[in-house]
């Protein structure tokens, strides 16, 4: 990956984090990271435990930035899940599985959708 390409990611993140904040999540790690790979972040969603997948792009060239989360990556993700829960002893109410889309646009605000239970 590039440099530029992970200073994109990284930023997308980050507005991905405040996103989620200013929806009254409680962020509880970002970049949480084990063998089996990362978890962009992990938050509080009221009751609700959610792994957020994040996804940045600079233009819609090769589609939405949500798209590029398909079945090897969810599945991926739940394995994170599970071993996130089983390291930190946490037993949640309810587990959900998100993708925040962070899109910028040449002019104008950033894009960001958050889909939530996106798998």
């Amino acid at each position: 990956m590039t440099v530029v390409r992970q200073a994109l990611g990284a930023w997308g993140e980050r507005q991905a984090a405040q996103y989620l904040v200013d929806e009254d999540f409680r962020v509880v790690a970002r970049n949480w990271r084990c063998p089996l790979g990362e978890i962009d972040i992990i938050a509080w969603d009221g009751d609700t435990l959610v792994f957020c997948e994040v996804k940045t792009r600079r233009g819609l060239d090769f589609g939405l930035p949500a798209e590029a989360v398909v079945g090897g990556k969810a599945r991926r993700l739940r394995r994170l899940g599970a071993q996130w829960l089983a390291d930190n002893d946490v037993r949640p109410r309810e587990v959900r599985f998100d993708v925040v889309s962070v899109l910028v646009r040449r002019t104008g605000p950033v894009d960001i959708d958050h889909i939530r239970g996106a798998f």
